[in-house]
């Protein structure tokens, strides 16, 4: 795995050190710049990540990129179909993001309940990519649960 990182900072800084502000649409501030080409906050900005997530994944850790921030990078970058497809691939080398890094996706954080259960005047609930409930306040409860008798007619 070390030498995937590596290939990755190496990659994604020497791609990111050929392109100038103005290359990018950027206005250039000062005319001193410590690094060749774009800064880091420039390249997050222009791909609409944070700058921390930038710096992780230029420091090497692709695991767990999604392929829109994937392909953001690339057009952010200016990268060619071949550039793109060696990015993605470092992306793969670098594995699936870590089961430890989040709960499972049948739990949500103490903190999130605490959330929902100060919404006392309204229904809420927080659902997972497919939609199953998985934690909802007093009034959500309530809310989606499903009927005992259905009503029919007047």
């Amino acid at each position: 795995m070390g030498d995937v990182r590596a290939d990755i900072r190496e990659f994604l800084s020497s791609r990111r050190a050929r392109i100038s502000p103005e290359e990018a649409g950027l206005p250039a501030y000062g005319g001193n710049r410590r690094v060749a080409g774009l800064r880091r906050e420039e390249v997050a900005m222009l791909a609409g990540v944070s700058v921390d997530y930038y710096v992780r994944l230029e420091r090497g850790n692709l695991a767990g990129a999604s392929e829109s921030v994937l392909d953001a990078l690339a057009r952010t970058l200016k990268l060619d179909e071949a550039e793109r497809e060696h990015l993605f691939d470092l992306a793969r080398a670098a594995g699936p993001a870590r089961s430890n890094r989040s709960k499972p996706s049948g739990t949500v954080r103490p903190e999130v309940q605490q959330v929902l259960d100060a919404m006392a005047d309204a229904p809420a609930w927080v659902r997972n990519g497919r939609h199953d409930i998985l934690a909802a306040n007093r009034m959500g409860v309530l809310f989606t649960r499903p009927c005992s008798k259905a009503r029919t007619g007047p």
